[in-house]
């Protein structure tokens, strides 16, 4: 749902240290028609925020805060509007004039009824709302304005991808390039190859229109990636002695958390950098936004491996399939991957623990699957039961150079479980079939969802990076796209809520066990899996 807001704009002062997404709309030459005496604006004030107020409705602008931190004593005024705004360059850099946008010459534009966004245009976060509830927080939507605080000709943009490979990377530099170039009129464009090492080691890549035409095709990325490599002031060394003054970040959290580190430092600096983050996870486990680009077609691949465990299934006595997929905290590709196939017997996730033995466990499930239908499809997240295998392993906490946890093969661990199970406790033959997809679903191009997705965020970071925004990220909410600071993105991961209606649709189509019984010696109390459903309600 989106909410317009029909009011004029103020600016409120505070420290210096860091910033608000925007200055005073005033010093833009916008005009605002008068509106008759308005209840007074309750405003949260951070000592390292300015902060910009709508005064049409009471509300309180927050930036980089965490909104499950709010306590009873800051409850919002009146009708509960609040505004999680995101830094702009003229909060540091006051004098930096703007310019009209160049989209007003547009032919592809000449015949959009509105063609710049309305500075309070708001997106907000939840479209459900109690009809006496507070209206609850919204991001600054996403999209071109009228006024722009770069000169076309004296852009110098860079890319940098980091991080795992995920479908629709291509697609996403290919369409920067493209609408920095074809709507703006921008022509020095950096490839940053081999993630943010890339900045300090390696050469760049100029990139054009022509270099990037044919790169979505492709699976992986364009520009090379790596994890780790980090290293801020050695980045915006470089960032500054190339005479860079658009950085385009493509990753996950990790990535993004990296990108927030380099805003503050050219903040600190005082450069007129824009800092625009480009989410990317194929497990789809970013906060605040819909989805991640590349889910779409990593769940559409996923069938094809879920399919052919069905079918190796089916062809013998006691077929057994198990398809290990992404997901090493979330288990949202096992989850609509199980829900689109309709061949699954059983999803395991990171989110749901499960058991073996006993009443209610993976074992008696399996068993009588095998008597009903003479075979059994079992899809689990690679996250999924990792508790046990370090267990029994007495596994230690290795990292890598991202800082994930390693995790252990969850798939081979549970394959060798159930082989043993039938082999030596029910003295009962079984055709085990194992398929882990991951790396052929990773490296694929996007489908035709993912292109028109990445399309979108490509373009709408640019618009943002133009229109002078900066430490922000892109990413629709609720269908709409917006611009959301950084930290908030960063400051938790999605996962599926065990209490949502989805993972009950999910029970519903399996008729799989939900392993809330209690197995003595091996599983999980229920009492436990309440502890973790009540702490997911808090979260909703």
């Amino acid at each position: 749902m989106e909410s317009t807001i029909s009011s004029p704009i103020s600016s409120t002062k505070s420290s210096p240290l860091l910033h608000s997404a925007s200055h005073s709309l005033g010093s833009r030459s916008q005009s605002f028609p008068s509106l008759p005496s308005l209840p007074s604006v309750q405003t949260l004030r951070y000592p390292s925020f300015k902060s910009r107020s709508f005064l049409g409705f009471p509300f309180r602008s927050r930036q980089n805060q965490p909104i499950r931190s709010q306590s009873s004593n800051h409850q919002p005024a009146n009708d509960g509007f609040v505004l999680e705004d995101v830094p702009h360059l003229t909060n540091f850099l006051p004098n930096l004039p703007s310019y009209p946008n160049p989209l007003k010459q547009s032919q592809a534009y000449a015949v959009v009824k509105q063609t710049f966004v309305s500075p309070h245009d708001v997106v907000a976060q939840k479209v459900v709302v109690q009809k006496e509830g507070p209206r609850g927080v919204h991001f600054r939507r996403a999209g071109p304005r009228e006024k722009v605080y770069f000169k076309s000709d004296e852009v110098r943009a860079c890319i940098v991808t980091c991080g795992g490979l995920c479908p629709g990377i291509n697609t996403v530099i290919r369409e920067i390039v493209c609408g920095l170039n074809y709507m703006y009129g921008v022509e020095d464009i950096l490839g940053i190859e081999g993630g943010y090492r890339g900045f300090y080691s390696k050469n760049t890549l100029r990139l054009t229109p022509k270099v990037v035409n044919d790169i979505h095709k492709r699976g992986g990325t364009f520009l090379r990636t790596s994890r780790g490599g980090h290293d801020t002031n050695k980045i915006v060394d470089n960032i500054q002695d190339r005479g860079i003054n658009q950085v385009y970040i493509i990753g996950g959290d990790g990535t993004q958390r990296g990108a927030d580190l380099i805003y503050k430092e050219v903040e600190k600096r005082g450069l007129q950098v824009a800092v625009a983050g480009i989410p990317k996870t194929i497990d789809n486990d970013i906060a605040v936004i819909d989805k991640s680009f590349g889910f779409d077609t990593a769940v559409e691949e996923a069938q094809r491996a879920i399919n052919a465990a069905h079918v190796e299934a089916e062809s013998v006595d006691n077929g057994v399939g198990i398809v290990k997929l992404m997901g090493r905290y979330s288990g949202f590709i096992a989850l609509n991957a199980t829900l689109a196939s309709r061949d699954v017997d059983c999803c395991l996730i990171p989110e749901s623990p499960f058991y073996l033995e006993g009443r209610g466990g993976l074992f008696e499930f399996v068993e009588e699957r095998l008597k009903e239908n003479g075979h059994v499809v079992i899809v689990l997240a690679e996250g999924a039961g990792q508790e046990y295998i370090s267990g029994e392993m007495n596994a230690v906490d290795v990292k890598d150079a991202s800082g994930n946890k390693l995790l252990l093969d969850v798939g081979l661990w549970l394959t060798q479980k159930i082989k043993d199970h039938f082999t030596k406790v029910q003295k009962t033959a079984i055709n085990m079939k194992y398929i882990d997809p991951t790396y052929m679903i990773r490296a694929i191009p996007s489908n035709a969802s993912d292109n028109i997705y990445c399309t979108l965020l490509a373009q709408s970071a640019v618009h943002g990076a133009m229109a002078g925004f900066s430490g922000f990220t892109v990413g629709p909410v609720n269908s709409r796209h917006a611009y959301i600071p950084i930290a908030r993105v960063t400051e938790t991961q999605n996962t599926v809520k065990l209490t949502d209606r989805m993972w009950a649709r999910l029970l519903a189509s399996t008729n799989q066990p939900s392993f809330l019984e209690y197995s003595e010696g091996q599983g999980q109390a229920k009492e436990d899996v309440d502890v973790i459903n009540n702490n997911m309600r808090a979260t909703l």
